[in-house]
């Protein structure tokens, strides 16, 4: 009986060290240079330590100072990056593109897919000791996506993917950041580009900033003749549409995570992914307006407003806009998804060509 007790203490010694190794040194060890390879990334674990760690010492909407004299610019960078094909053919379908849309000839490979393959390099910047904000309760406010080349470059071999803070930024609803992820062909020429703004909000919320949130959900469309070619899709959205991001898009993000268990049983504080939603919104725009509408060189600007509560119905319109008139060649195009029956808007965008 002695010697069974002394070898599962001994096997559960091994396995407990080799976990340690594996997930937290060897992930700390890889941390120390800003830039990696594609196959020596930090654990998830390390990072969610990391995650915790920040969410226990910093408060929301609060800006700290620089932990250095001079902090260095946050940059990470990860070189001989591959697709994934499978990954790729799990977002599709998700994001109502499709499951064979990869396999589709003349489509480029969605415009938002490289944000995927981002999704830990973003994780290492936000849990970065040099990173000015809480890592929890961040916020998507806005966000614009570049393809200034046909994103299809990535599939021709190893390609790099970076991302860096750009600015930090006080507002009256607490400090907004913008991040920039971005991937470079392995020729080495910039492919795809996103900057995203996130929001940590301050506890509570101040008056001024609650009026211009509520202002913020109104939808409107414009009058004629701005607008052109106005269509309209209606859209389910299910319950299951978070896990199914988990699942199909690889988010792993502390944020849904941690709220999975409230998921589970039902709570209403359920919402809908923004890049889900934006990802959505492109996939339409695509099969009624064609693929040419979203090909390189092309600039999508989105503004996420109120968030989407699941399950639900949302309706979303789309409409062609010329600035100046005369210019055929100058048309751009709108999109906004609204709440089906309300006029609570949840994310408005613009297409232009680069």
């Amino acid at each position: 009986m002695g010697n069974t007790q002394n070898c599962i203490v001994a096997s559960l010694s091994v396995c407990s060290t080799y976990l340690f190794y594996h997930y937290i040194y060897c992930s700390y060890q890889s941390l120390k240079t800003n830039v990696l390879s594609g196959d020596k990334l930090p654990s998830f674990v390390y990072l969610y330590v990391k995650y915790l760690t920040g969410l226990v010492t910093r408060r929301t909407g609060h800006l700290y100072t620089d932990t250095l004299t001079k902090t260095p610019a946050i940059v990470y960078t990860i070189l001989n990056c591959r697709l994934e094909s499978s990954l790729m053919r799990r977002f599709c379908c998700a994001a109502g593109y499709g499951w064979d849309y990869p396999d589709t000839d003349f489509r480029d490979i969605p415009l938002c897919f490289p944000e995927i393959l981002c999704c830990k390099l973003l994780l290492m910047l936000l849990t970065d000791g040099n990173f000015r904000l809480s890592p929890a309760g961040l916020v998507r406010v806005r966000q614009t996506v570049k393809s200034l080349q046909p994103v299809d470059e990535l599939k021709k071999g190893p390609f790099m993917l970076q991302v860096r803070v750009l600015q930090y930024e006080q507002t009256a609803t607490g400090v907004e950041v913008d991040i920039c992820l971005s991937a470079t062909s392995r020729s080495g020429c910039l492919v795809w580009e996103s900057i995203l703004t996130l929001l940590s909000k301050k506890p509570p919320y101040t008056a001024s900033g609650c009026l211009a949130k509520n202002e913020d959900k109104c939808c409107g469309l414009p009058d004629e003749p701005g607008r052109e070619n106005l269509k309209q899709v209606e859209l389910q959205v299910p319950r299951t549409i978070g896990l199914q991001c988990v699942w199909s898009f690889s988010d792993y993000s502390p944020h849904w995570l941690c709220s999975l268990p409230a998921r589970l049983f039902g709570f209403r504080s359920q919402i809908a992914p923004p890049l889900w939603m934006l990802s959505v919104c492109l996939a339409e725009i695509e099969k009624h307006k064609g693929v040419d509408v979203v090909t390189a060189p092309v600039n999508v600007t989105a503004h996420f407003k109120d968030p989407l509560v699941v399950p639900g119905k949302v309706l979303l319109r789309f409409w062609d806009e010329t600035k100046n008139v005369g210019q055929s060649s100058g048309k751009n195009l709108s999109f906004q998804m609204e709440q089906q029956g309300h006029n609570i808007c949840h994310i408005v965008g613009l297409i232009s060509r680069l």
